[in-house]
């Protein structure tokens, strides 16, 4: 997952965009980058932090009233300073571009461009693929002529030859602000307008959550629908055309995990969909007919879940466990090693939260089993007497290719159909209870219940985009264990 945002206004949009990276920094911890445009690009970007690449002076020379910004969490390339996005090509016309998802046949299509397009790629980073298949479908004639018409047959193009999931936000040089999402709508894409009271003038902004659009003051949104593209033009009129036939499977793990809950993704409230999920979950566990002392959440992200199941049951809520909130998000740091050398200084249990109790712990998934493992140590160490392990999500044992860190099946931990009592000997709790899938479902569509199928690849290995071949997640296992460092 990674986080994109783009603006077109009447004024200068640097202090936006980043104020906007800001509000989206949970989607990508690896690079972070900003592209303006008035008589030429103006690029700045880097790895780390939002806050660690920019100071005030590099706002300074980002000048223009269009612009584009990207925060990485890498999937494809190997995470140097060469894939941080946005990409940028001087023909033709000028065009930057981001992106958020993973191109599935990105080895093919950089073979492709290479040898029939004679384009060369200079970095191991999938958007750059995708901007050099946008860039030369677009037309070298005069674009007073329906200029959103050839945009959209250009972005029509794109669909045709790039696979995977990608919400994606351009913009081009004296031409204006384009955005699209690719047909199955994997990753979100939100739009939003702001208008001056006192002038009347239009500013539009697009990101992957509507926090980010929240935060900068945009009130109408809209998502961007699955397989359309817009277009908004220097003067502020917005196109927009369904420029391919929607099916429409939004990624559920946005909804466990990824997004904010105080975002809303399709219309679905974050928020709520958690809400459900611990009420769902306190409805499985009552099955077991195990009674603890307390429930406690794997901050941040369980949290909404854990005091819904609490109060279902009518069992304690506590919060056992502090977060040293300057300690980046562990699912999406890059290396199984400094993923574990991050838990510890992570959390700190609070110990009479603990001592001589039965604890439930409660978090949003069991990936890879070593941060639940670590946790379930120190609820022990803590002095628990029982300690028991809720996951918000079903077991997770496929590889994501559609742009999250677990791109290979022997890191989960619920690999082989290993149960749910496997799992529990393994990260060393006294159970471990799964929401079923069907409740997670339920608990997003509840939401809007326009979407009847979510993506839920990770768990049933069916994936939607249906050209998911094995040598395709061999390639795609290869390049995370390069941008890791590491071998599972």
């Amino acid at each position: 997952m990674c986080g994109i945002l783009g603006i077109i206004g009447n004024h200068p949009v640097a202090g936006e965009l980043y104020e906007g990276l800001h509000a989206i920094q949970h989607r990508g911890q690896d690079a972070a980058g900003i592209a303006t445009y008035d008589t030429k690009f103006r690029i700045k970007k880097g790895t780390g932090l939002v806050s660690d690449i920019f100071e005030p002076e590099d706002l300074e020379p980002l000048t223009g009233n269009i612009g584009i910004a990207h925060v990485r969490y890498p999937t494809i390339g190997v995470g140097d300073a060469e894939d941080a996005q946005p990409f940028y090509t001087n023909s033709p016309y000028g065009i930057a571009l981001a992106h958020n998802g993973n191109v599935t046949n990105y080895a093919d299509l950089r073979k492709d461009l290479a040898t029939n397009d004679l384009r060369q790629l200079n970095s191991c980073c999938d958007a750059e693929a995708l901007l050099n298949v946008f860039a030369p479908s677009l037309p070298t004639g005069d674009w007073t002529k329906s200029p959103a018409d050839q945009i959209f047959e250009a972005v029509g193009q794109v669909f045709e030859r790039v696979k995977g999931s990608y919400s994606v936000v351009a913009l081009i040089a004296n031409v204006g602000l384009v955005a699209f999402r690719d047909p199955f709508g994997i990753k979100p894409a939100i739009i939003g307008m702001r208008e001056d009271e006192a002038t009347g003038e239009q500013t539009w902004a697009v990101a992957s959550e509507s926090v980010a659009l929240d935060i900068l003051g945009y009130r109408n949104k809209q998502d961007l629908r699955p397989g359309e593209a817009i277009y908004i033009d220097l003067s502020g009129r917005l196109f927009r055309k369904q420029v391919a036939e929607p099916n429409h499977h939004p990624c559920v793990f946005e909804f466990v995990y990824f997004a904010r809950p105080d975002s809303f993704l399709d219309k679905i409230s974050v928020y709520k969909t958690r809400q459900r999920m611990g009420e769902a979950l306190a409805d499985e566990w009552k099955k077991t007919g195990i009674e603890v002392d307390s429930i406690i959440p794997v901050p941040e992200s369980s949290r909404t879940s854990a005091l819904a199941m609490a109060q279902k049951l009518g069992v304690k809520y506590t919060e056992g466990l502090v977060k040293n909130r300057y300690i980046g998000r562990t699912f999406i740091m890059p290396g199984q090693k400094n993923r574990e050398a991050s838990i510890r200084r992570k959390l700190n249990p609070i110990r009479l939260d603990f001592k001589d109790k039965d604890v439930l712990l409660v978090d949003d998934s069991i990936v890879r089993g070593s941060t639940s493992r670590k946790i379930v140590e120190l609820a022990r160490e803590a002095g628990a007497n029982k300690v028991y392990f809720a996951s918000c999500s079903p077991a997770l044992r496929h590889p994501c290719v559609y742009g999250i860190d677990m791109a290979t099946t022997n890191e989960f931990i619920a690999k082989n159909d290993r149960t749910a009592e496997d799992v529990a000997k393994a990260i060393g709790a006294d159970a471990v209870l799964y929401l079923p899938l069907d409740a997670l479902n339920a608990a997003a569509s509840a939401g809007n219940r326009e979407i009847p199928r979510f993506c839920n690849a990770c768990f049933t290995g069916n994936y939607p985009t249906g050209d998911v071949t094995q040598e395709m997640r061999d390639t795609i296992a290869q390049e995370r264990i390069l941008a890791q460092g590491t071998m599972f």
